[in-house]
């Protein structure tokens, strides 16, 4: 795993794992940034990918819950905003 990996070109995510200590919501801060880096169409595949990469990793790191995360809402997008309602005029 590279700098030049596409699914985490900045070494964002390889880096978190390694960090000893790392805190959830830094490892927040670190995926927000990543996915800001990726086209937006392809988050979901990249994130797919990461998840089976660092598999082995301890569960219990803070990044495997924020990559579950993720991927969970990657998954199922939301619209925002309610109806209009169009009164007569």
């Amino acid at each position: 795993m590279t700098k030049s990996d596409p699914s985490d070109p900045r070494g964002l995510i390889r880096e978190a794992f390694r960090i000893e200590g790392i805190t959830e919501a830094d490892c927040r801060t670190i995926f927000f940034d990543w996915a800001l880096g990726m086209e937006p169409e392809t988050v979901k595949g990249h994130l797919n990918l990461l998840i089976a990469r660092y598999a082995a990793e301890p569960a219990d790191h803070p990044m495997q819950a924020v990559l579950r995360e993720g991927q969970a809402g990657a998954a199922a997008p939301k619209r925002r905003g309610g109806r209009r309602r169009i009164t007569p005029g």
